[in-house]
């Protein structure tokens, strides 16, 4: 089916062939700058535009994508020129933090017809307000691991001195292929254009947009003056919707301080209620400032169990619910359906004792002095070679052969997260959007390969072959790269935050825009080919 982009169209389904809609004669297919797109249904409406389900008509396959339509609520040439004002920097703040595993890459933005265009990277899963909708509110261990996944992806983006302004649990959905959270709708970020420019309801559909959702965003984002801890407010309001199930507008509030009563509502831990309250004070001044500090106050070592035994529920009624397709696109390397879940709790357990040791806080405790083990045996299968790394069986790896891990790429697999490819011959190869998160790499061979937009966040890369890698946009946070060869490699814009560059050859490098450190860099060798975060070549 074609959907007419047209908002005033009576009819806007048309058959799939159409080139123009029946109704209203106006174009089905829209030209942007990298391909031709055709909506096949409208996922949303509002004041602001409409969102659809498109596909690119020009590349093989016809891949899906969302098509973003910005409706300014007015002609008049300030109405439009703000519209296009505010387009553009959205279509610039996803250009800036789109290389993030957890944020839809911008394809394509573009005017067509008065009308404003952005196309996006389609998430195939269900938002937070259809899973709680769809199967009940969250007890405390899974709002404890909900905060562990997307805090450490709020810190990534106020790194980037963006404010989202619009965190609620329709804008995070979890992704089908993998069950991590993902973050849309970028159109609320802060620095967009005054709205003071042209205001003459003081109410108008864009008005509205920029300032957030109301009862999510705390008073200063309502009267325009957002902080960081602004979005530090609207993820607590989603934890209360997540236990309760009850909007901001449906939870009862305090007439003296304007605050939300919710504690009456849940039974909570005394720790967690103390940080939700934290999270939700009207104060700024007394509100946590960064995600970092609500890491840190989570305390989040001592519950690992406990969390541990609420995903693995969680993950049995996911796998129910799965449909054929997305198990077969979920499990290409594995024939147990369970494996993917069980990973994500090892990787949480990791990424939060890897966060522990770095703030300093608290004693090694006994998860982080045993090895690694899995949850729940899994058996061997016909693509993974299950090896045990003791004798006794007491920790299993996923190892893959280059051939079976390129054959799984060509037919669509992108989560390799905590695989064992350490030692692998993979020169030359296509790897790009590939999720490496807490993957084993040491000292395999990937001279050459498109490693582009990729995740190796935590990923150990100790002494790796990276020799002329394209590493462009990929995301390296908190990754081990100590003695890699990465001379000649393109890292421009990647995102290198905590990454460890002990002795790692950087020399010719390309790190045009990275986040990465001066400190960083002093660790590393690079030479006077080396260019820098700032574009230019040499040692300063």
């Amino acid at each position: 089916m074609s959907y007419c982009f047209n908002p005033n169209c009576s009819q806007p389904k048309n058959s799939a062939s159409s080139q123009k809609c029946q109704s209203c004669g106006s174009p089905l297919l829209l030209t942007g700058k990298c391909g031709q797109y055709r909506a096949v249904k409208q996922l949303g409406q509002g004041g602001f535009g409409a969102t659809f389900l498109g596909q690119n008509e020009v590349l093989p396959g016809n891949p899906s994508c969302v098509i973003k339509q910005l409706r300014p609520s007015g002609t008049a040439p300030q109405v439009l020129e703000m519209a296009r004002e505010l387009f553009e920097r959205e279509a610039k703040t996803l250009g800036k933090i789109g290389n993030h595993p957890q944020i839809p890459r911008l394809l394509d933005y573009f005017e067509q017809d008065k009308q404003f265009y952005l196309v996006q990277e389609y998430i195939s899963g269900a938002t937070l307000q259809q899973e709680v909708k769809r199967t009940g509110c969250y007890s405390e261990a899974g709002v404890k691991q909900f905060l562990s996944e997307v805090l450490p992806l709020i810190e990534y983006i106020h790194d980037l001195k963006v404010i989202h302004r619009d965190i609620k649990p329709a804008n995070l959905i979890r992704r089908s292929q993998d069950a991590r959270l993902v973050l849309i709708d970028f159109g609320a970020v802060k620095n967009q254009v005054s709205q003071a420019s042209y205001n003459p309801s003081g109410q108008t559909a864009l008005t509205a947009y920029a300032i957030g959702t109301p009862g999510f965003a705390p008073p200063e984002q309502m009267a325009m003056r957002p902080v960081y801890s602004s979005d530090i407010y609207a993820l607590g309001i989603t934890c209360i919707y997540l236990l309760t199930g009850k909007t901001p507008k449906d939870l009862p509030y305090n007439p003296t301080t304007g605050e939300i009563m919710w504690e009456q509502l849940v039974n909570l831990s005394e720790h967690l209620t103390n940080v939700l309250k934290k999270m939700l004070d009207v104060s700024v001044r007394n509100r946590y400032q960064s995600a970092p500090e609500v890491l840190r106050a989570l305390e989040m070592e001592p519950y690992l169990d406990s969390l541990a035994k609420g995903l693995i529920v969680k993950s049995d009624v996911d796998v129910k619910e799965r449909t054929n397709s997305d198990q077969e696109n979920s499990d290409i390397l594995s024939n147990d359906p369970s494996s993917n879940s069980n990973n994500g709790v090892a990787q949480l357990a990791a990424a939060i004792r890897a966060r522990r040791a770095k703030l300093g806080d608290m004693p090694r405790s006994p998860l982080e002095r045993r090895e690694r083990r899995p949850l729940r045996p899994k058996t061997q299968t016909n693509v993974i070679n299950v090896a045990n790394s003791n004798s006794n069986g007491s920790q299993m790896q996923r190892k893959v052969t280059p051939q079976l891990l390129l054959n799984a790429y060509a037919k669509g697999r992108r989560d390799f997260a905590s695989y064992n490819i350490s030692l692998l011959n993979l020169q030359s190869a296509d790897l790009s959007v590939t999720n490496f998160h807490c993957a084993q790499l040491t000292k395999t061979n990937l001279q050459g390969a498109n490693l582009e937009n990729s995740d190796f966040g935590r990923a150990s890369l100790k002494q790796a072959n990276l020799r002329d890698a394209n590493l462009s946009r990929a995301y390296l946070s908190h990754a081990d790269l100590e003695g890699a060869d990465l001379r000649g490699a393109d890292l421009s814009h990647a995102y290198m935050s905590q990454a460890n560059l002990r002795g790692a050859n950087l020399c010719g490098a390309n790190l045009t825009g990275a986040k990465v450190t001066d400190e960083q860099l002093a660790l590393a060798k690079i030479n006077w080919l080396t260019v820098r975060p700032n574009g230019k070549r040499g040692f300063l």
